[in-house]
C-alpha cells in the first residue's frame, strides 16, 4: 500500500524521475509476492498475467469479442453487468461485496455510490444531493453547539458530511479522491511560499500573528492568480 502511495504522490507532482524509482519499488513487491506464492504451490508470475488478460478480455467484450458498443454509456451498463455477473460467480449477492476496506475513505464511498446508483438507488437530479450537504452541516453544528458535546455522535455526523460530500463531487463528475489531493498540493505549496516570505522578512512563523500570516496568505494567492 506505501509503494502504491509513493508511486501516485509522484504522478501527481510530475516527478517523473522519481517515478521510475517508485514503479520500480511497486513492481519488486509484486514480483516478491508472486514468487512467495510460487514456492506455496499457488500460482505463479505468469499465472498472475493471465489473470489480468482473461480480466480484460472478458470485461471488454467491445474489443476482444464480437460485441458492439454504441455509446460510451452502453459500455459502462455492460461493464456492470459483467461485473455482477462474476460476484454472482463468487457468491456475492450484494452489489457492494467486492469493495475492498483498505481503499481510501473518500475513494470507498465514491465507489459505494457508484454502485449504488448502478442499481437505481441514486437521485436523478443535483438539488437533493446539495441539500443532503445542507442537513448534513446543519447536524455537525448541532452536535458541535450541545453544551456537552458527545464526542462520538459528533464523529458520526461530520462522517455524514463528508459522505454526502462525496456524493456531491460524483454528481458533479468529479473523484473527491483526486480532488482533495489536488487541494492538499496547492494548500502546501502555498504554506510553503508563506514560510518563505516571512523568513524573507526576518521573522519566524512562530513569532507572527494570525492577521499578519492571513495577509502573506493572501499576498501568495494574488501572486498566482497573476500568472
Amino acid at each position: 500500500m506505501e509503494e502504491t502511495y509513493e508511486v501516485l504522490d509522484a504522478i501527481a507532482r510530475e516527478d517523473f524521475d522519481d517515478l521510475r524509482g517508485e514503479l520500480g519499488d511497486l513492481l519488486f513487491q509484486v514480483v516478491f509476492y508472486a514468487q512467495m506464492a510460487q514456492e506455496e504451490g499457488r500460482f505463479d508470475f505468469n499465472d498472475i498475467c493471465a489473470a489480468i488478460s482473461d480480466k480484460l478480455e472478458r470485461r471488454h467484450p467491445h474489443i476482444f469479442g464480437e460485441a458492439t458498443a454504441g455509446s460510451s454509456s452502453e459500455v459502462l451498463a455492460r461493464w456492470e453487468q459483467i461485473k455482477s455477473a462474476e460476484r454472482a460467480e463468487k457468491s456475492q449477492h450484494s452489489a457492494l461485496d467486492d469493495i475492498p476496506h483498505s481503499l481510501p475513505a473518500l475513494m470507498r464511498a465514491h465507489k459505494i455510490q457508484k454502485r449504488c446508483s448502478a442499481v437505481g438507488f441514486d437521485w436523478t437530479s443535483l438539488g437533493p444531493v446539495l441539500d443532503k450537504v445542507h442537513e448534513e452541516i446543519d447536524e455537525v453544528m448541532h452536535e458541535a453547539q450541545q453544551a456537552v458535546v458527545d464526542e462520538a455522535k459528533l464523529e458520526e455526523e461530520v462522517g455524514d458530511l463528508l459522505f454526502a460530500t462525496v456524493n456531491l463531487s460524483r454528481h458533479l463528475g468529479v473523484k473527491a479522491e483526486v480532488a482533495l489531493q489536488k487541494a492538499n498540493l496547492k494548500f502546501e505549496r502555498r504554506f510553503r511560499e508563506v514560510e518563505r516570505i516571512v523568513a524573507a522578512r526576518g521573522l519566524e512563523m512562530t513569532g507572527v500573528d494570525l492577521d499578519t500570516m492571513e495577509r502573506v496568505w493572501q499576498e501568495v494567492k494574488r501572486q498566482e492568480t497573476d500568472l
